[in-house]
């Protein structure tokens, strides 16, 4: 696995959050059979975390996320509630049943800033911290969130284009699979950015997978230039290979984000590269945080944002990789 020479993984942090902060008043043995780090329960009080993200039915990605941040859950004494929307003012409605609930702490997802800001800015001015993860890092500070956790999307865009330009590619698609979303579009800007071809983007229905695949393969069939499909997350890669196969087309499908049904495809060759930001590693930082900031007033990163990635994944990393999607946490 490589990891791009721009993105900077805190692994002195990483290291505490998954020895289960043994030295902050927490139980230091470690369960070796709970098969994705983290140990017994602490002794600190019960606590309410609610985790409120943009996801989309049926995306694979989040699942991941989930099964970091119960396992720190599990671990930390806390109840974790888990919410999401892909429309951002449902995605507001939630956070803001979060609220009212009087849960003492909020992981976010701003993905769609403009419509969830001021009610999260409002969670904070509550009193209840607030971890931002995944999307729109440049808007954490601004809320008052005490750290954002994620990959830099700029930066991981960046880091496609370079692999593409290794691999000799000339013209890349471009998938965006849910419009408005400021995390993918700054993930094809960085593409294009510093990828030597043509980047043209393409706006699917990513709630609609069947509908997603006949897009791509319209698209395909109507331009035989395009020798590079990039997809923004798992399981549009393999939508994509579906889309390739009914087109005829040759060209190589790379993705954002990984799971067990893209690890399984890099080993068959019929997925190039994909980028992996960690998302196991994004939820249970954020439960971690708020556990550490309500218990011993920590802030993991000093505020600034805490990067998970992004690092190039191909078929020669996929013996490390394949135990661990197996169980869910890659």
């Amino acid at each position: 696995m490589r990891t791009t020479r721009t993105a900077t993984v805190l692994i002195a942090i990483c290291t505490l959050a998954l020895a289960g902060c043994s030295g902050s008043g927490g139980k230091d043995s470690e369960d070796p059979g709970s098969g994705g780090g983290g140990g017994n329960a602490v002794s600190t009080p019960r606590m309410k975390i609610a985790m409120v993200t943009h996801s989309g039915q049926g995306d694979t990605f989040w699942d991941i996320v989930q099964s970091g941040a119960e396992q720190a859950a599990a671990k930390d004494n806390v109840e974790f509630l888990y919410s999401a929307d892909k429309e951002g003012k449902e995605q507001a409605q939630l956070v803001q049943a979060a609220i009212d609930q009087k849960v003492d702490g909020i992981i976010v997802t701003l993905a769609k800033p403009e419509a969830v800001k001021a009610v999260v800015a409002k969670a904070v001015s509550a009193g209840i911290p607030v971890v931002t993860i995944n999307s729109g890092a440049q808007f954490s500070a601004e809320v008052g969130a005490l750290s954002h956790i994620g990959q830099d999307e700029s930066v991981a865009g960046e880091a496609v284009g370079d692999e593409l330009d290794n691999r000799g590619r000339k013209k890349a698609l471009c998938v965006i699979h849910e419009q408005g979303n400021v995390s993918l579009e700054e993930r094809c800007a960085g593409v294009k950015k510093t990828f030597g071809g043509q980047v043209e983007n393409l706006n699917v229905e990513g709630t609609n997978m069947p509908a997603s695949t006949s897009s791509i393969e319209a698209k395909l069939q109507a331009d035989k230039d395009i020798d590079a499909i990039v997809t923004l997350g798992a399981p549009f890669a393999a939508a994509s290979v579906k889309a390739k196969e009914g087109s005829g087309s040759t060209a190589e499908v790379d993705t954002f984000d990984l799971n067990a049904e893209v690890v399984k495809r890099l080993k068959a060759e019929e997925v190039g590269f994909a980028v992996d930001q960690q998302p196991y590693l994004q939820g249970y930082l954020a439960v971690d945080e708020i556990w550490l900031n309500r218990t011993n007033g920590n802030v993991i990163g000093g505020g600034k944002p805490v990067l998970t990635g992004p690092a190039i994944v191909t078929a020669k990393d996929v013996p490390q990789l394949e135990k661990y999607t197996a169980r869910g946490t890659r």
